[in-house]
């Protein structure tokens, strides 16, 4: 017998390209309702509903069989050469709950992809219309509409961007409202106490660049992850239509985040009372059970393309229209009426805001809570003599804790700032709420406790 031992088996390879390759990743196995499980056992209350796009909870054998259905009858069809039933059923639903005059739906895959294609839409309605100067588009810092090149071109996330600014088309940026003030601190150009016009800004930069070259200005009602629910103040939106007004500019709202309930509306810019010209969405739309996304556009740009273009929008997708996708949207959108979603998200959304604000006031680590509906977020605040916390870590420890938040940071000029975004499953009801708030106050003290193996990456803080 050989005394030699028999070589060890080598690891087997990981062929992932993870999205932080230094860190292990717990394994989802299952999910249903508001709670997400590992290979572990351990469950987790999905407080972020994903990316703020698991709208509907995980589960809902409603949406799975929908899906099942159109694969088995139309898997995929091409929509230059043909339309399937869904497409067409799903257009026309979205387009029911969506403002008046915004009656036409374009079909994408990810938010990304609908806001890339809102501004080559809105390049092209000029360049029909007779102005074909107009191609820049006005984004806003501290805003989020993509990661490809053109979405984060016209996006304001400073973290996201700077690795690849060379790269950026030199798209001109206006400053997002701080909360609700029409007037109020500018983070980058305002000192302390000093008081910032918003629309006034906006109106310097098109008299710098041009309104000649200005095609469209892209913004969120509410800012989502890069501010953490922030909500401008009730007469902002309409200053900004106005200057679009004057000066032919299209107006995008950028819904992927907000859209389907997650306020309280079926947009979020319902609640301003506004028109845009072209509202994008994507995430809510199918609960997260597929990707599908997309842009509602105004009757007078759909106009300009059917009688100047020969109805051709010179632009595309492999899966715009995917039916399968379309169908996990229809039955999503059925869910949604069926349900009452949007009643328990004005329900449930007005119970954790006066909980959460009465955890804010025994908590020293909470800034003011902010946002609408089942969208609300605070300052991670900086206490005196304790120890630093970065959002990311944060989280870290409310997942050890058994819930997942959605952390961000930059709120104040892109890199300073560190927030919390609470958006979870628009069916939430009382009793998971209650045990996401246990979950975020033991976490809040656990950051304090001293025996805390957490290590805290000072290069973000403050």
């Amino acid at each position: 017998m050989s005394n030699v031992a028999a070589p060890a088996e080598a690891p087997v390879r990981d062929h992932v390209f993870h999205r932080n390759l230094l860190k292990k990743y717990p394994v989802a196995v299952r999910a249903a309702g508001v709670y997400i499980f590992d290979s572990d056992g351990k469950a987790y209350l999905d407080a972020s509903s994903g990316a703020v796009a698991a709208n509907l909870g995980h589960g809902v054998q409603e949406i799975v069989d929908a899906m099942a259905a159109q694969a088995s009858q139309v898997a995929f069809a091409h929509t230059l050469r043909f339309e399937t039933p869904v497409m067409v059923e799903t257009a026309g639903r979205i387009a029911d709950l969506s403002p008046e005059g915004l009656e036409t739906v374009y079909f994408a895959s990810g938010g990304s992809e609908a806001n890339e294609a809102a501004m080559k839409l809105a390049r092209q309605f000029h360049l029909d219309s007779g102005r074909p100067g107009k191609h820049l588009v006005v984004g806003r810092w501290q805003s989020y509409h993509g990661n490809t090149l053109g979405a984060l071109s016209a996006g304001g996330d400073v973290g996201r961007r700077t690795s690849f600014s060379p790269m950026l088309a030199p798209y001109p940026h206006v400053s997002a409202p701080e909360n609700e003030p029409l007037e109020s601190v500018c983070p980058h150009d305002g000192g302390p106490g000093e008081q910032f016009d918003y629309i006034g800004e906006f109106e310097q930069v098109i008299a710098r660049v041009g309104a000649e070259n200005i095609s469209a200005f892209i913004c969120e009602a509410i800012v989502g992850s890069q501010q953490g629910a922030v909500v401008p103040h009730p007469k902002y939106l309409g200053r900004v239509r106005e200057l679009c007004d004057r000066h032919d500019i299209v107006l995008i709202i950028d819904e992927v985040m907000t859209g389907f309930g997650r306020t309280g509306k079926n947009f979020a810019v319902e609640h301003f009372g506004v028109t845009p010209d072209i509202i994008t969405f994507g995430k809510g739309v199918t609960g997260g059970y597929a990707p599908l996304s997309g842009m509602i556009v105004h009757d007078r740009i759909v106009d300009v393309i059917r009688e100047r273009s020969d109805g051709v929008f010179r632009h595309g997708y492999t899966y715009s229209g995917h039916p399968v996708c379309l169908a996990a949207g229809n039955a999503a959108l059925t869910y949604y009426t069926d349900n009452d979603v949007l009643d328990n998200v004005v329900t449930q959304g007005r119970y954790l805001r006066e909980q959460l604000d009465e955890l804010q006031a025994r908590q020293p680590r909470m800034g003011p809570v902010r946002g609408r509906g089942l969208l609300l977020g605070f300052d991670l605040l900086d206490v005196p003599g304790r120890r630093h916390i970065t959002s990311e870590a944060f989280n870290e420890m409310a997942m050890q804790n058994g819930a997942i938040f959605y952390p961000g940071k930059g709120r104040i000029d892109g890199i300073r700032g560190q927030h919390l975004l609470i958006a979870p499953p628009l069916t939430i009801q009382r009793v998971d709420i209650d045990l996401m708030l246990d979950v975020l106050e033991q976490t809040l003290t656990d950051v304090d406790v001293e025996v805390s193996s957490l290590i805290i990456n000072e290069r973000n803080a403050l």
